[in-house]
């Protein structure tokens, strides 16, 4: 099939084909004798593979570690079995850091419950008096 027939196979798009392609993600198609790219079933596997992954928030390194893994069936889960376990400490991790947001977001909105001038306004001033956690130089997120 034609990269545009993949792309609609896999529900991407053909810059995504191709960027997975660069990235060594997905094999190199094989080139027809007009010199368009052919792929096969194998890529549209790997694609939904590489989407699932993505749906769940894995970076590009957890997905191509993944990947190494697929491409050596026999080797045992125990990897795949921590490396989920990390992502998993990674998103529990950023939960965390969402309810405190959450919450700071919460305590800062009910400082102003009315219609004031801004230099009034009790969320400005929160805002202005509040300070702010520098982040931890040892937080470890997937994210960056």
């Amino acid at each position: 099939m034609k990269i545009g027939e993949l792309a609609q196979t896999a529900q991407c798009s053909v810059e995504t084909v191709r960027y997975y392609e660069k990235e060594g993600l997905l094999p190199t198609a094989e080139r027809t004798a007009s010199n368009y790219r052919s792929y096969g079933p194998q890529h549209a596997e790997r694609l939904r593979f590489i989407r699932n992954c993505r749906a769940l928030d894995m970076t590009q390194e957890e997905i191509r570690t993944l990947l190494g893994f697929v491409d050596d069936p026999a080797a045992g889960c125990g990897a795949v079995n921590h490396l989920v376990d990390d992502h998993l400490g990674h998103v529990q991790a950023r939960i965390a850091e969402l309810v405190e947001l959450e919450k700071q977001l919460v305590d800062l909105r009910h400082r102003c419950n009315g219609e004031f001038p801004v230099d009034a306004c009790g969320i400005v001033q929160g805002l202005n008096e509040m300070e702010a956690e520098p982040r931890a130089a040892h937080r470890h997120t997937h994210l960056g």
